[in-house]
Parts: structure tokens; sequence; C-alpha cells
């Protein structure tokens, strides 16, 4: 499996989970159950898309899960476990784990860009970052939606950052 391929799967699997599990109310019903059509669809389209693209290198013969991407893994690991510790401490309402979950892995594409040398998925890096700060910033005045920003909205970033990847392969 190229090394490409198994990222793209990797985030476009994420991401159909991030929809899946935050597609719940407020969002009307049948929305909910739209935006996890599409998730699913998307995933299976990634897989499609990159089972089709074969073994052409990427990354010009550069490891993509190197010593670089442990390091940045471990990272994230730590941030995410540390900062459920202070949410919980903090006494943050439970839609805090998902906004801090998008903003931690949205910086993990950030540091991933920087050390892939690739800016392919800087942009999917920001928005998610950008999503879960906005999350977190909605914690004091609609806390029901931050599902929506911070999980949802990620997870589409995921799913369209992972079809991208595997559409230019």
């Amino acid at each position: 499996m190229r090394q490409q391929f198994l990222g793209a799967l990797i985030g476009a699997a994420f991401g159909t989970v991030f929809v899946l599990v935050n597609a719940g109310p407020p969002v009307p019903a049948a929305l909910g159950w739209v935006l996890r059509a599409f998730a699913v669809l998307a995933l299976a389209a990634v897989v499609v898309l990159g089972l089709r693209a074969g073994g052409r290198p990427t990354l010009e013969g550069r490891p993509m899960f190197g010593p670089g991407y442990r390091v940045i893994v471990a990272a994230e690991v730590v941030l995410l476990v540390v900062g459920f510790f202070v949410l919980r401490l903090l006494d943050a309402p439970v839609q805090a784990n998902v906004a801090w979950i998008a903003t931690i892995v949205g910086v993990h594409f950030v540091a991933l860009a920087s050390a892939w040398q690739t800016r392919s998925i800087l942009v999917v890096g920001v928005v998610l970052t950008v999503l879960g700060v906005a999350g977190l910033a909605l914690l004091g005045s609609a806390p029901a939606w931050v599902p929506f920003v911070s999980g949802v909205l990620s997870g589409v970033t995921l799913l369209g950052g992972s079809l991208y990847g595997v559409r230019r392969a």
C-alpha cells in the first residue's frame, strides 16, 4: 500500500468518525443522516481512488512514517491527554473535548506539512486548527454547536483533504 494512500485513508477514516459521531443535535436529524451518508461515501471514494492509483511513488522517495512523524504523533498524544485532563479540571462541558481534538489534530497536520516538506496538507491543518479554536470559543455562548463546528466540519475537512490527496496521487 502506497504511503500517501495510507495517509489519505487514515485521514478519511478519522474524518468519517468525526462526522458519524458529531452529526447530531442541534443539527436537524435529516441533515445529520445526509452528512453521515456523505462521510461514508467519501471514505469509500478514497478507498476506490487510492486502490486505482496503484503503487506510484510519493514524496520523492522520502518516508512518510519516519522519525519526524513519530515525534509529531507522540507530541499529539501527550497534548491530547494533558488537554483532556485540564478540561476536566476546569469543569469544561463535554463538547470541549471535540474542539480540543480538532485543534490538536490541526496542529499535527501543520507540523506534518513541515516534516514532510509538502504543503498539500497545510490547508487541512490550518482549517482544522481554526475549527477547533472556534469550537473552544463557542463553549461560552453556544456549546451545543461545538460538535458541528469542531466535529462535523473538521470531518468534512479531513475527508476533502483525503480526496484531494488521492486524486492528485
